[in-house]
């Protein structure tokens, strides 16, 4: 089982983090050191430790911060029953002696957990071994929620847990605002240095608030009535930039690719402002939001009332952190890939930003530093497509070094999405009325096609078909068609060759006839693979189909009318 990092060492980090895996054989001797730590699962994806920590996870330990010290008391009283009951006896339910803190549980651990059959039972608990870049240091009881879950109705351990949820919601943003940027003179104009500061002393007086709360351990009347009068502010400052934020991502939704790249040119500082001031607001809203929570449950620890407000809280806080990270991923993740294709780009120099004329290198020196101070944040809130590898199917000059293509493609690809075909033909301009299929003066075409033939990248995913000009592809990141497979109609592989020598390849799309010939020396094989590839998507929705048919009685009514 992978056990991801703290929040505050960013997100995804998991290269890093230990590791509780395959289980191993049993000793009498290491036994009570196996049993000594337990991670029971107390909400989906958040852990409580018990017993002793192990160096390796000491790193991964976050505190329990605002949760208050009965909620902490009654979490590891129900806990402990666990351990004691008959079918967890023995070394577990020493190991309940001491709660240590709350850990984050990776997606990929829950995938694994939830695939069943990978972890040895032992004691009432499922059995993995906690494995460091050294091997097997030690092992480590886990217990699943559904475990806790038949103890919480019994011992009304929701309001305790919705505390735990609010402190691992506040250890998440807070991660990232200090995985964020510290905003340069770039960014900070000078109407943007009064909205900064407006903010920062709204983040300061919170983050004093929640240190003082953790230092006594409890939310008395007079410090809660220092942020009290604070929500208005708060909201307003979250809405405000929820509101930039979307407005950016409507702008880029609503334009074409060529304004979408023009957009995120011209607007990149703001973006950047706007994102990190975003998370700035959002981590002093979940902050107030958890100081409320936590003077709600020392109002009336048996007040179901107050209770109900505690889960409420818990739970809409959860709903707006969720919204505001994805709308921030969306919009740093596409003002990122725009960065990361320019350096990789010899024929730009850098963004034409806004209201200033630069010379190349001073403005190629502010796409780089804006792309060194928010690449962190991207990397935190969604970990970097891996760089890409050569697919299995290649349809290029054995001479063509393909490696500058792939560098500008991996910017491309969406988050899971797998090359799968990588071609260097010539294209017919697909956008001029002449027909590769129903071409019968081929002829008559031949010296028209050597005018508009064109060198193409031709990339070939799980999802869709890219085509670029291969020099506006390597010089300025373009490309020229985004073809998802499901319009791909029909493909036709000509493997008997031209009069140059060239083999072909027919896509017909839902919008129209495209034709690729391909060099020379490319082979029948690789030509039928990549063809192959393509045909997997063939196909005619049962829409079109029918379109198709009822043409075709019209036609045939208006002929006989006659």
């Amino acid at each position: 089982m992978e056990i991801a990092g703290p929040e505050e060492k960013s997100r995804g980090n998991a290269a890093d983090s230990p590791v509780v895996g395959e289980p191993t054989p049993d000793t009498e001797e290491g036994d009570s050191a196996r049993a000594s730590t337990v991670l029971a699962e107390v909400l989906p994806g958040i852990a409580v430790l018990f017993g002793e920590v192990p160096a390796e996870l000491e790193f991964g330990l976050i505190d329990f911060g605002l949760v208050p010290a009965a909620d902490r008391e009654q979490i590891s009283t129900v806990l402990a029953s666990i351990g004691n009951a008959a079918t967890a006896a023995g070394n577990l339910a020493n190991a309940f002696t001491g709660v240590q803190g709350l850990y984050r549980i990776s997606d990929a651990t829950q995938a694994l957990l939830k695939a069943g059959g990978t972890l040895a039972v032992k004691d009432g608990a499922n059995l993995g071994a906690v494995l460091s870049s050294s091997g097997i240091v030690g092992q480590a009881r886990f217990i699943p929620v559904t475990a806790v879950s038949a103890a919480q109705s019994a011992a009304a351990l929701g309001p305790a847990l919705a505390m735990v949820a609010l402190q691992m919601q506040l250890s998440e943003v807070t991660g990232l605002v200090r995985t964020n940027i510290a905003l340069t003179s770039q960014v900070l104009t000078t109407v943007r240095h009064g909205q900064w500061a407006e903010l920062t002393a709204l983040v300061a007086t919170i983050d004093h608030a929640v240190e003082q709360v953790r230092e006594i351990g409890s939310v008395p009347k007079s410090l809660w009535d220092t942020v009290a009068g604070k929500k208005a502010d708060l909201r307003k400052q979250l809405d405000l930039y929820r509101l930039n934020v979307g407005n950016h991502i409507r702008q880029l939704h609503e334009v074409a690719p060529q304004g979408r790249r023009a957009y995120l040119e011209s607007n990149s500082e703001a973006i950047v402002f706007d994102a990190n001031a975003l998370l700035s607001s959002l981590k002093a809203w979940t902050g107030y939001q958890a100081l409320h929570a936590a003077r709600a449950r020392a109002a009336g620890p048996e007040d179901a009332g107050e209770a109900r407000l505690v889960d409420a809280i818990a739970r809409n806080t959860r709903t707006e952190l969720d919204a505001a990270l994805a709308e921030t991923t969306s919009l740093v993740d596409s003002l990122t890939r725009e960065l990361r294709i320019i350096a990789e780009l010899p024929g730009r120099d850098t963004l034409s930003l806004p209201g200033k004329r630069k010379a190349p290198t001073a403005a190629r020196q502010t796409s780089a530093r804006l792309l060194a101070a928010i690449e962190p944040l991207a990397d935190a809130l969604h970990p970097p497509t891996p760089p890409l590898a050569a697919p299995d199917v290649i349809c290029a000059p054995e001479s063509l070094d393909l490696e500058p293509c792939l560098r500008i493609l991996r910017w491309f690809l969406e988050s899971g999405e797998t090359l799968r075909v990588l071609g260097v033909p010539d294209q017919l301009d697909a956008l001029g009325p002449i027909s590769a299929i129903f071409s019968g003066a081929k002829e008559k075409l031949a010296a028209a096609r050597d005018r508009t033939t064109a060198r193409t990248v031709v990339a070939v995913t799980d999802r869709r078909i890219i085509t670029a000009q291969m020099n506006a592809f390597l010089q300025q990141g373009e490309i020229r068609q985004d073809i998802p497979t499901d319009l791909v109609r029909y493909v036709r592989a000509v493997t008997s060759q031209d009069r140059s020598g060239r083999r072909a390849i027919d896509l017909i799309t839902r919008d129209e006839n495209i034709r690729w010939l391909f060099h020379a020396d490319i082979g029948d094989t690789q030509v039928g693979a990549f063809a192959a590839v393509l045909a997997e998507s063939m196909m005619i929705p049962d829409v079109e189909r029918d379109e198709l048919q009822r043409r075709r009685y019209t036609s045939v009514e208006k002929l006989g009318g006659q």
